[in-house]
């Protein structure tokens, strides 16, 4: 009787032995194929320009020198209508993050600023400049330079930047979802996103 016993508890030993050691393998296979499709998933966002944008302006550039000390002015000017498209986006193959398989977390801790890109065309109109006053290589540098930060206040007051963000915050969204249907957290900067929603009250 003892030793039918005591093979009915081997046996039971054994056996919970192998189912235990099967569950773990089967966790740790599942936890890998997590893994593998997350990374996968953030690899696959690549570089995305979110949003676009069209300008346009019109300027008179005027410059004046004085000669023969101040007995004459000579002067030059021009008129410049600049169309420029701008478009803003995020490089997010550079987003820096860190998978933690134990505690099942994928935690954003950077993500890249934006790239505003301006391609400006510019056409030049009525230039006129004095024989002591000609225009000059430095003068379109200075058009050029003068237009850029003036395109650049117009995109600051415009909506492009928020309309952008928009955008980032709709592809940080789908790592939401992939990690909540996972059983997963998602972090950044060390806070726990509950939901889509609140990744619009995140800092970026």
């Amino acid at each position: 009787m003892r030793k039918i016993l005591f093979g009915v508890i081997i046996t039971l030993i054994v056996l919970f032995t192998f189912k235990y050691c099967g569950d773990k393998k089967e966790n740790k296979i599942e936890l890998q194929e997590s893994t593998a499709l997350i990374q996968e998933q953030i690899k696959n966002v690549g570089k995305l320009v979110v949003t676009e944008g069209h300008f346009s302006e019109v300027f008179t550039y005027k410059n004046s020198k004085a000669v023969f000390g101040d007995l004459l002015e000579a002067e030059k000017r021009a008129i410049v209508i600049v169309n420029a498209d701008v478009t803003i986006g995020y490089d997010l193959s550079q987003i820096e993050y860190k998978v933690y398989e134990t505690t099942k977390t994928l935690q954003i801790l950077n993500i890249p600023e934006e790239e505003i890109k301006i391609s400006p065309d510019f056409e030049y109109y009525d230039i006129q400049a004095d024989f002591l006053n000609q225009f000059e290589a430095k003068d379109y540098n200075e058009i050029k330079k003068t237009v850029n930060a003036s395109l650049m206040k117009k995109i600051e007051n415009s909506d492009l930047k928020s309309n952008a963000q928009n955008r980032l915050i709709s592809e940080l969204g789908k790592f939401f979802i992939l990690t909540n249907s996972l059983g997963w957290t998602l972090e950044y900067n060390q806070t726990p996103i509950e939901s889509i929603e609140s990744l619009q009250n995140l800092k970026l």
